[in-house]
């Protein structure tokens, strides 16, 4: 993957800019700094190797060279977006679901708030974070981890994890990280007008993982601060639980009950 085939294989689709770096930091450090500048919508920093990438609640996310997928978008979103920023993580989830199914045959599910699995595995992860002018927003990044070779998988994970080449070989035997990119985007682009709407809950809901599940949400410590079986997935992107009515995002993590 270089930026000469990242742009030959976006060339069709509304972004604003594209930077490339064969090693960064971080991608979403890159695509805030680069949000403070005042950068056009829809625009994807892309790095082909990450050291100091981020998860939520502060964890260090690796990408070594020709393994993964990782990227940020940098969006700004309008006066009807602004209302519904905390279902940005969902319609990035969404975008990847929607390719996996269409294009790989995958029946890939999202792991609230923030992770993709397929067989029960963590596939690829999001984090939204939000450049801020006073109490406004102006403009947030979303950043998109996706395993796609097996070398992409770390070795020590608190989840069981899995990467695109193990599920599909056939598929993923060569160098297809832009195709792969592109058809995420175009996904992305498709789907954005129902968090516009409003509505985008309602598929957020409907490919939610461990619906029906006993599941036990955990603080950042480790302690177990919430028990109940999932019911969906509020309007504003909040998890319901039979226990609980809304559990907001913050420094929490899901996992299901073992029976």
């Amino acid at each position: 993957m270089n930026k000469k085939t990242l742009t030959a294989a976006l060339k069709n689709l509304p972004l604003g800019r594209l930077r490339y770096y064969e090693k960064i930091g971080s991608t979403n450090d890159m695509a805030l700094s680069w949000g403070n500048e005042g950068e056009r919508d829809f625009s994807i920093v892309i790095a082909n190797e990450q050291l100091t990438g981020r998860g939520r609640n502060g964890r260090i996310w690796q990408t070594p060279p020709d393994s993964a997928l990782a990227f940020s978008l940098l969006l700004i979103p309008n006066i009807r977006e602004e209302k519904n920023i905390s279902l940005f993580t969902g319609l990035g989830a969404l975008a990847l679901v929607d390719t996996l199914r269409q294009h790989y045959a995958l029946d890939a599910k999202i792991k609230w708030p923030n992770d993709v699995l397929v067989n029960g595995e963590k596939l690829a992860g999001i984090l939204v974070e939000a450049n801020w002018q006073g109490d406004k927003i102006k403009n947030i990044v979303l950043g998109m981890g996706v395993n796609v070779y097996k070398n992409s998988v770390p070795n020590n994970v608190l989840f069981p994890a899995t990467s695109l080449e193990e599920l599909k070989p056939d598929k993923f035997s060569k160098p297809i990280r832009s195709l792969l990119l592109s058809q995420i985007l175009e996904s992305f682009a498709k789907r954005r007008p129902s968090l516009e709407r409003g509505d985008l809950h309602n598929a957020w809901d409907k490919n939610l993982a461990f619906k029906g599940t006993q599941v036990q949400i955990h603080a950042r410590d480790g302690q177990v601060i919430q028990e109940g079986k999932i019911l969906g997935v509020n309007q504003d992107g909040s998890l319901r639980l039979d226990t609980h009515p809304a559990i907001y995002f913050g420094d929490v993590h899901l996992r299901p009950i073992k029976v």
